[in-house]
Order: structure tokens, then sequence, then C-alpha cells
């Protein structure tokens, strides 16, 4: 399935899984793979960059947040580890 999952398919995830977590709660960018790719390590391994490249236009839009330590960072140039949460403007 991770090599069908197109950039709608991953936001759709990513949306629905921060809206089922509700507002101030945030889920791992590998939750959103895991959701389509499986729990197997080469399911979804392969989704991590697309996850990424999906949060980052997102958070662009205004619609999440990618958080590191708890802050938000800047789309263009973050590195490590990070969760995502909605927007706190967005409505739930």
């Amino acid at each position: 399935m991770s090599k069908h999952a197109t950039p709608e398919d991953l936001e759709a995830a990513m949306l629905a899984l921060l809206k089922e977590r509700g507002p101030g709660k945030t889920i791992g960018p590998a939750d959103v793979a895991q959701a389509l790719g499986g729990n197997q390590p080469e399911g979804w391994g392969p989704l991590m960059k697309p996850v990424r490249k999906v949060a980052v236009r997102l958070m662009k839009e205004g619609r999440i947040v990618i958080l590191r330590k708890g802050r938000p960072v800047d789309p263009d140039d973050f590195s490590g580890t990070y969760r995502l949460a909605l927007s706190p403007i967005q409505d739930p």
C-alpha cells in the first residue's frame, strides 16, 4: 500500500489523525506513515520523507504546526525529531 500512497492520501491521514487526537495534542510523522504503510518498517519507512513534505506544505498553508521540543519550527529549516499539531487558528 505504501508504494501507492499519494500526497493527498498522506494529507488526509495526517489531518484525520490530528483531528482524532484533538486540539493541543500531537502526533509523530511515523504515526501518519504507519496509518498508510502498516507496522512493518519496509511499509512505512519509505513514507517518512513524503510525510515531511506534506507536513511542510500544510504548515505553510497554516493548517498544521510542526513542533520541535514543543516549539514551532521554520518549515524550511528544521531537523531532527518533530511532532505535528493542528494549527490553533484552524477550526477543530
